[in-house]
């Protein structure tokens, strides 16, 4: 071959390698998107995730549906992802994703780099809970628990939780406290103030020591201007962080639940595994069981 032919191959080579670029002009790699969420639905079971399999399954591992169920998303998004089409998945649905897959760290900083985003920074608080404490959530069928961020953030939760306090995942607890006032009514008038004081003097803590974490710190401004009573609190400088105590709560179904609270750390996270139990032989665990067997049904009056 001349000097000629060799130009022309380099160029059609140069051609091919440019044109072969699998990312779209949003940055989304999406064949391997697609494969890697295949794979990473397929190599879960039901149970890995807290659902029932049921008797006919034949599908390996998770459906799609259920994967989008977990997330918070459609099927029908869900499964254009799968199919390399659909728009540009948002981090907060990437964060679900990782979420519901129970990523890795490193996983999940990969999925994120093959959607066209930078991972979640460190040295701030994380929203990705761990695949083994989502372990541990999952196998707690018969407490509440939920896994919040030391600022409050509802990270996860399981049947329980939801059965309890309605479900707040993606929520936070204390800026519902302070603008949403329905949320109080969970709690008894008396212990109101309790709670509020308990949740500034928490935020106070995380912002101080994490300085440079946005997240908090956005909150804090957020809510000094949206509360006054937030501010009052936030003036008198004190400093707490969640410690295990009795919590009284109100349920408009089963009625008055004294529960045990139960906080166990995530290590270097900045989470909190949350967990409440009733004492054997209480009103309160009889009422906790009435709680496990209707669940989340709307069982009140107007109902």
């Amino acid at each position: 071959m001349g000097p000629a032919g060799e130009t022309r191959l380099s160029r059609d080579r140069l051609s091919l390698d440019t044109s072969a670029d699998p990312r779209d002009p949003d940055g989304v790699d999406r064949i391997e998107l697609a494969d890697f969420l295949r794979r990473a639905r397929t190599r879960l079971t039901p149970s890995d995730v807290g659902l029932n399999a049921g008797p006919r399954r034949r599908t390996p591992g998770l459906r799609r549906e259920e994967v989008a169920q977990l997330a918070g998303m459609s099927t029908d998004y869900y499964t254009r992802l799968e199919q390399r089409r659909g728009s540009h998945p948002s981090r907060q649905m990437l964060t679900s994703l990782a979420r519901a897959l129970r990523l890795t760290d490193v996983e999940r900083d990969h999925l994120f780099h093959l959607a066209g985003e930078e991972p979640p920074r460190p040295g701030g608080s994380s929203d990705h809970v761990r695949p083994g404490l989502l372990m541990i959530l999952d196998r707690l069928t018969d407490l509440p628990a939920s896994v919040l961020s030391d600022w409050g953030e509802v990270l996860a939760q399981n049947t329980m939780s939801v059965a309890l306090t309605g479900d707040r995942t993606g929520t936070n607890l204390i800026r519902r406290w302070f603008t949403a006032p329905g949320t109080r009514a969970l709690f008894p008038p008396e212990n109101h103030e309790q709670h509020a004081r308990a949740h500034v003097a928490s935020l106070r803590a995380v912002t101080a020591a994490r300085p440079g974490d946005p997240g908090p710190a956005a909150l804090v401004e957020e809510l000094r201007t949206a509360s006054s009573e937030f501010e009052t609190y936030w003036q008198s400088h004190d400093v707490v962080v969640r410690r295990p105590s009795p919590k009284r709560f109100l349920h408009p179904v089963v009625g008055t639940l004294d529960l045990d609270c139960e906080v166990l750390l995530s290590d270097g996270q900045g989470q909190q595994l949350i967990v409440h139990s009733a004492r054997p032989g209480t009103d309160t665990g009889q009422r906790l069981e009435l709680l496990r067997v209707i669940g989340v049904q709307d069982l009140s009056p107007s109902s």
